[in-house]
């Protein structure tokens, strides 16, 4: 059986609705906001996953066209993951897939046209990286050497891309019969190279075509290694 509150709980109770009456609604709305910046959170997070989700199975559907040299299937799966999955690391890999299969069919204009989407659209620092690496690798078939060399200076110093954009400088400074330079480049693509991988001895074939191999003790170095 409830019992009437005493006087000390009667003013407790009117201190509290005077409290709320006063503050009750800032509070509300700050914990609104904060319900609804983790209901928010959580559903960017499920957003992302649903994206990725549906992106991977158009990417299946492009790779699968890829292996299967159908060209044409292959860029209309990338012109859609490209409309309505832009950010994904799926579409910038895309690309890549597409820009290869077009330069191998003859199609350096569409490779061209995937590969600058990645390198300025693609959510990836390192997709972005290759494919103004593989940029420039067209250009320099186009004979757009000038272009290549930009593609080139605007994969920046990425440690990991050093070596690569250091030999593909190289290839097009030598196009461009700039000898002493494309040996200074061969020459840092190089050094910076592993001894184990097989593009260090392209690079070392590159140099000695130039008529500067790589010196003797380094050679010795690298095999007593």
């Amino acid at each position: 059986m409830a019992t009437p509150l005493d006087l000390q709980e009667q003013e407790q109770l009117d201190e509290l609705k005077a409290f709320w009456k006063q503050y009750g609604n800032p509070i509300i709305w700050v914990l609104i906001a904060a319900l609804g910046g983790y209901a928010a959170w959580n559903g960017w997070g499920w957003w992302q996953r649903e994206q990725a989700g549906n992106a991977g199975a158009m990417f299946d559907e492009l790779d699968r066209a890829a292996k299967a040299g159908d060209v044409e299937k292959t860029a209309r799966a990338f012109g859609d993951l490209k409309e309505r999955y832009p950010r994904t690391a799926y579409t910038g890999q895309a690309g890549l897939i597409a820009a290869k299969l077009q330069a191998e069919k003859a199609q350096p204009d569409a490779a061209v046209a995937s590969l600058t989407w990645v390198a300025e659209s693609a959510s990836d620092d390192a997709y972005r990286a290759l494919a103004r690496l593989r940029l420039a690798g067209v250009m320099l078939d186009q004979k757009k050497y000038e272009d290549a060399i930009k593609q080139l200076d605007a994969v920046g110093k990425a440690t990991e891309f050093t070596a690569l954009v250091a030999d593909r400088r190289g290839d097009v400074l030598a196009a461009m019969g700039k000898k002493d330079e494309a040996k200074a480049a061969y020459q840092e693509a190089y050094k910076s190279l592993d001894e184990k991988l097989e593009l260090r001895r392209f690079v070392d074939a590159k140099l000695t075509a130039l008529g500067a191999p790589p010196p003797k003790a380094d050679a010795a170095s690298g095999a007593a290694k």
